[in-house]
């Protein structure tokens, strides 16, 4: 499958770069090709049991730093931390990052990755502060994350935040064109707090529409934290990015939170894209662009930007620099969304 041009050659300074997600997928592929290249990684996990399988398989690579050198492998690396942190849980969020916050080790590469697509759901599930699971994980924990770790990104020489969005965002993007569009009206159902089905507080609640709001919430809220940083004289990079439909072959999922409820409608579903239509990335490529883009020089200009691995044709993907949606580009509403989300989270 001839997808992109090989990634350039990831930064061989080493980084402090903390990944979301890095359980499995994308955000997995992304900490191994990382971890081979002498970076240090911190790797929040929802629970111990995830921890300590992302721990084990990432201290089975064999480390080479940047002087080409391997360092062999250890069962006690101050190089990889799996600390326990749930997007669905503000509190354990807040735990988290006091703990890095008390250690102060500065972070170069803040690489916001996880993510929940609840597909087939029927009714809502809940964050533990009783926030729509999809918003909760996606857009809020990421929001509290980021918040509460600037001063550790301030720290950094050369900060950098990457998060991980879509492009059904955009509905005029093919992916977005099916089911209900992306779209966060006043933001009703989020100014209501707790219990609010979906951001609009229009609409009734939709698993697939959920998902494309939190795509959508994550391009204005990396617009707008990257206004900020740039207005406090302290600009960075701030890149969102699309990694295209990534479909595992050993799994129907697509992100870590995932629920199926048509196991065999997603089989066929993947069938046909990945192997038939071959319009899908692998997590393994998707991880190395994830990886290029926490850590290459090329993607170390401040401000913002969005880049989507794009179809080209059966077979052929290309990773493009583009301009999201109107509505991702909307600086009022990018604005309220990062004030109303603030007050959500009590920060």
């Amino acid at each position: 499958m001839n997808e992109n041009p090989e990634p350039s050659t990831i930064q061989p300074q080493p980084r402090r770069i903390l990944i979301t997600g890095a359980s499995s997928g994308i955000g997995q592929q992304a900490a191994l090709l990382l971890r081979r290249a002498g970076h240090r990684l911190c790797l929040p996990c929802r629970d111990q049991a995830r921890a300590d399988a992302t721990r084990q398989a990432l201290l089975k690579v064999n480390v080479t730093g940047g002087d080409g050198n391997s360092d062999g492998n250890s069962d006690d690396d101050g190089d990889l931390s799996t600390p326990l942190c749930d997007l669905a849980d503000l509190e354990s969020i807040e735990r988290c990052t006091e703990v890095l916050l008390a250690a102060a080790e500065p972070i170069d590469g803040l690489v916001l990755n996880a993510g929940l697509q609840d597909s087939g759901a029927s009714e809502p599930r809940r964050s533990a502060q009783g926030h729509e699971l999809t918003i909760a994980v996606n857009h809020l924990g990421h929001q509290a994350l980021a918040m509460r770790l600037l001063p550790l990104l301030e720290r950094s020489e050369t900060p950098r935040l990457v998060i991980t969005a879509s492009e059904v965002h955009d509905p005029s993007s093919s992916g977005g064109r099916v089911g209900q569009p992306a779209g966060l009206g006043d933001l009703a159902g989020l100014r209501a707090g707790a219990g609010f089905s979906m951001v609009d507080g229009q609409t009734p609640f939709s698993a697939d529409k959920a998902y494309k709001d939190s795509k959508l919430c994550n391009l204005l809220f990396a617009r707008e934290l990257e206004r900020q940083r740039r207005g406090s004289g302290r600009a960075m990079p701030v890149l969102a990015w699309s990694p295209g439909l990534v479909i595992p072959r050993n799994s129907g999922g697509f992100f870590r939170y995932s629920r199926q409820h048509n196991e065999w409608g997603q089989r066929l579903f993947a069938l046909v894209a990945r192997d038939l239509l071959r319009l899908t990335a692998s997590p393994e490529r998707a991880g190395a662009l994830l990886a290029e883009l926490a850590t290459a020089p090329a993607y170390a200009a401040p401000g913002f930007s969005y880049h989507v691995n794009r179809v080209l044709a059966p077979g052929r993907l290309r990773f493009e620099l583009t301009e999201p949606s109107p509505e991702a580009r909307n600086d009022a509403l990018a604005a309220e969304l990062w004030t109303v989300s603030a007050q959500l989270l009590g920060l």
